[in-house]
């Protein structure tokens, strides 16, 4: 008999810096399955191919460390997400998603056999000492990353807190490698923020989907719809460099401006269990028996106020749920860049010994049918991010990672979906305010105690776009 699956938060994206990725593990029931016939001749090979270096190898080479090798080999060979999970990892990843961890407070992949920033967490090791998406490491401390894995890599980066490690790092615009010694923490992410901007406009950041996530928001729109006195007249999900997270903190957030029973998204791949409709339902978002449904008791006004959704190149996995399902459904305007482009689900199976696999085994699909795999949600309204010249070369995607899974939509070309500035002008009758140039960054660090910079140029675009529409929602 098989073990349990445990399904994957179908969401996260690659490894945090300090805990491997956030998931959702439901049970999925058991069943048997058939047994591929074994290739034999496949095998032989592998047999003798270990055997030799038993008996050739220039140093003697201990076995479970030959096993494990070939075994991530073969997963990390399939697609960037896919990978083998040793006890460490394991038990990690099982606890990654509680808020609080220890490590650098970065999103990472692999490119080019190096690390490549995707975005630092905010209030991290990293995002205070200016870490940027997609910068590139090529050393820790005095080892190359040339040849490590990702998860080599970030268990590199990982120790106590408070205990240095110097990156050096390739930025994209810059003559020499940056040397900057982190100093490791403890990243406790809070994963929602929220500000009453001024009457009538509130600012909603989800910074990763988190067990609690759901409930943290519901509480935030409770207290803000109240603190505000007087009529909501827009709201501002901002979901810019938010990695992913946990699959019912994304259906959470989804459902808390939608309504109920609403589909938010759907996943297809081979097996029974890899085909699931997820909607915006208590069961679908509530973990754990006789929870409150904390979403039910929201104001009307969440779900008719007129709405708009930040993303850019760092919004990944969850990120793209939430947004495709607000974009479909029509409830909200979506503005910015394109997101990362990561339509995968991975499936998280339990080998024994506290190891596990991590496996991609499905696609997901905005409740319109659409796949974003290595395309990512094109914004209705797109702004622009300041890398028309020097920047151009760090906005990091699902698509610029090596061996990503193609659309499997064979009859649409990715470039017939590019966001189109004058039909959205035409269509939504606003044209966004030229970016400033030549702005000094420290500008648009927030003010102590505040949560957003007043000089936030996306931020900026989305309330004078609410402002346009008068109260009114847009379709």
């Amino acid at each position: 008999m098989r073990n349990k699956l445990q399904q994957f938060g179908l969401i996260a994206l690659g490894i945090l810096m300090g805990v491997a990725i956030s998931l959702n593990f439901s049970a999925v029931a058991q069943k048997e399955r058939a047994s591929a016939p074994l290739p034999i001749e496949e095998l032989r090979a592998f047999t003798e191919v270990f055997g030799r270096v038993k008996s050739d190898y220039v140093e003697p080479v201990d076995d479970k460390k030959l096993i494990t090798q070939a075994i991530n080999g073969m997963l990390t060979g399939l697609d960037p997400h896919s990978a083998y999970l040793d006890q460490e990892a394991f038990k990690e990843l099982q606890v990654g998603t509680q808020g609080e961890f220890g490590g650098l407070g970065i999103e990472v992949g692999m490119e080019d056999g190096f690390v490549k920033v995707v975005a630092p967490i905010d209030d991290s090791p990293a995002a205070r000492a200016g870490i940027k998406s997609g910068d590139l490491i090529v050393k820790l401390d005095e080892s190359s990353v040339k040849g490590m894995t990702l998860n080599d890599a970030v268990k590199r980066m990982r120790g106590k807190p408070n205990t240095p490690i110097t990156l050096t790092i390739v930025r994209k615009g810059e003559t020499k490698p940056i040397v900057v010694t982190l100093t490791r923490a403890v990243i406790k992410i809070q994963s929602v923020k929220s500000k009453l901007l001024e009457p009538g406009y509130v600012y909603f950041r989800v910074t990763q989907f988190q067990e609690a996530t759901g409930e943290n928001l519901a509480r935030a729109i409770d207290r803000l719809f109240k603190e505000n006195q007087g009529p909501m007249k827009g709201i501002v999900l901002d979901l810019r460099n938010d990695p992913g997270g946990l699959l019912n903190g994304a259906v959470a957030v989804s459902a808390a401006f939608l309504p109920q029973g609403t589909l938010v998204v759907y996943t297809d791949g081979r097996t029974e269990d890899s085909k699931m409709r997820l909607n915006a339902s208590p069961e679908n978002y509530l973990r754990g028996r006789n929870r409150e449904d904390y979403i039910r008791k929201l104001p009307a006004e969440a779900r008719n106020v007129p709405m708009v959704v930040l993303v850019n190149a760092g919004s990944a996995s969850a990120s793209e749920i939430v947004a495709g399902a607000l974009q479909d459904h029509k409830r909200a305007v979506v503005m910015g860049q394109p997101t990362f482009g990561k339509g995968s689900v991975q499936t998280i199976l339990p080998l024994g010994n506290n190891t596990a696999i991590k496996l991609t085994t499905a696609r997901y699909y905005t409740p319109n049918g659409r796949s974003i795999q290595a395309k990512g949600i094109m914004p209705d309204i797109p702004l622009d991010d300041g890398s028309a010249d020097r920047l151009a070369g760090l906005r990091l995607r699902e698509a610029d990672l090596t061996k990503h899974l193609l659309d499997n939509d064979k009859d649409k070309e990715r470039n017939e979906e590019k966001a189109d500035a004058a039909a959205a002008a035409a269509k939504y009758n606003f044209t966004p305010a030229p970016r400033p140039k030549d702005v000094d960054e420290k500008t648009l660090i927030p003010e102590p105690g505040e949560i957003v910079s007043k000089n936030d140029y996306e931020l900026n675009q989305a309330i004078a776009f609410l402002k346009s529409r008068g109260g009114v929602k847009t379709n």
